[in-house]
């Protein structure tokens, strides 16, 4: 069982390293101006912007520059990347999902 103090502690480490995550996800939003017409978002780029659209929605709220799809994109490969990280989640992609068969006691 953990103290007061620990627990507390523990709380603050995990509030920083929250924040500190936001601030390093934040940097590399779409619409950040970092993207332009002649060097439009790759790929790459669109599975980040995948990624990171949960947060984009909420920094769009403060700044109406930042969007959740870049429009310098270099188009069907962006859009792939892109849809890709949406649709995985987070997790793997796959294309059925195994049922977790539970014993009956």
């Amino acid at each position: 069982m953990m103290t007061g103090g620990k627990f507390l502690a523990k709380r603050v480490g995990v509030a920083v390293v929250m924040l500190v995550l936001v601030a390093l996800l934040s940097a590399c939003l779409p619409g950040d101006g970092k993207n332009s017409v002649e060097k439009p978002a790759n790929f790459l780029m669109g599975i980040w912007h995948g990624w990171v659209a949960p947060i984009s929605v909420i920094a769009g709220i403060f700044n109406n520059k930042i969007r959740v799809y870049e429009p310098n994109n270099s188009g069907w490969w962006y859009d792939l990347g892109f849809y890709m990280a949406i649709i995985s989640g987070f997790g793997g992609i796959t294309l059925s999902r195994r049922k977790k068969w539970q014993q009956k006691a």
